[in-house]
């Protein structure tokens, strides 16, 4: 079997179908750290996300293994870490929400206890776990789908690929939503932050991760630059400030560009191909692939037949 795409969804999705027995390669074009995984500001929360229901299942899938997970930080990146989603009310979100411990309205909006993950920790943990598993890694740039369905030895194959998808299936109906972070020396904040509407291009928010306060950001459709925009890094570090004055004398340590895989709803789905070969599709989550991606993987390993 192989799994095409080696960010959060591919590695995640590798790792539940090595750990049930299958032979499992990687195909990815560049090393986990360099994908659009690693710049991620990685708070769970279904965000920018359809179907809403299936991704609230995914979403409430994954919420358990990272709460298991938080238990080993140093480790696996996951924390657990309260914070508030300022302008939100309960009534506003899908059933999945009152099945999310300690979510609970406040004057400022949404105050939960949710995991914040370290991606650059996350993602190599993930590669360690896949390849304890018996998994191989395999860095190969693909140009057609058809490179992996018709290899020898392969029974299934699934297309992780992100904003990948776009080309090699393809599929036009997904895009790039472009996101821009600032990181900064953290001025001793603790606890997370967002105020983002579903469909703003500006949102403000921000997240304590070890190497630094993580500021935000962005969400500018059909945009594909990985330049950082300075005079967006000046809006965005305003933003925050306006919710947390210390930020504003806070150092910058970097610049951090991402391009969502967005589409209309995530396509997860078993195609059929030639030779009684089994393709599946696992793309389109947009700014939620790692709130969604254990629940994701789950569907997959049922496609599958894993």
């Amino acid at each position: 079997m192989i799994v095409v795409g080696g960010g959060v969804i591919g590695l995640t999705t590798a790792v539940v179908l090595a750990e049930r027995g299958r032979r499992v390669r990687v195909w990815t074009r560049e090393p986990a750290e360099q994908t659009t995984s690693a710049v991620a500001g990685a708070l769970w929360w279904p965000y920018r996300i359809e179907p809403e229901a299936s991704a609230g299942e995914w979403a409430l899938t994954s919420l358990s293994v990272y709460q298991e997970l938080a238990e080993r930080p140093g480790e696996t990146g996951v924390r657990m870490v309260e914070g508030v989603q300022a302008g939100l009310r309960l009534d506003e979100l899908g059933p999945w929400a009152g099945r999310v411990p300690e979510l609970r309205e406040t004057g400022e909006g949404l105050r939960a206890l949710l995991p914040l993950i370290d991606m650059p920790v996350h993602l190599g943990w993930l590669r360690e776990r896949f390849l304890a598993a018996g998994g191989v890694m395999e860095e190969r740039s693909v140009s057609d789908l058809a490179e992996a369905v018709e290899s020898d030895a392969v029974d299934a194959v699934v297309n992780c690929t992100g904003l990948g998808a776009r080309d090699l299936v393809p599929d036009p109906a997904v895009r790039p939503v472009r996101g821009q972070l600032v990181v900064v020396e953290n001025p001793g904040i603790t606890t997370w932050f967002t105020a983002a509407g579903h469909g703003d291009a500006r949102t403000t928010y921000f997240f304590p991760q070890p190497g630094g306060l993580i500021c935000g950001g962005t969400a500018d459709e059909d945009e594909w630059s990985l330049v950082p925009d300075p005079a967006v890094a000046e809006e965005i570090l305003r933003r925050c400030a306006e919710v947390r004055p210390e930020i504003a004398g806070a150092r910058v340590l970097g610049h951090r560009v991402g391009l969502r895989p967005t589409r209309h709803a995530v396509r997860l789905e078993r195609e059929p191909v030639s030779g009684g070969r089994v393709l599946v599709h696992n793309y389109g989550h947009g700014g939620a692939g790692i709130t969604v991606a254990w629940g994701c993987a789950e569907d997959v390993a049922q496609l599958v037949g894993g």
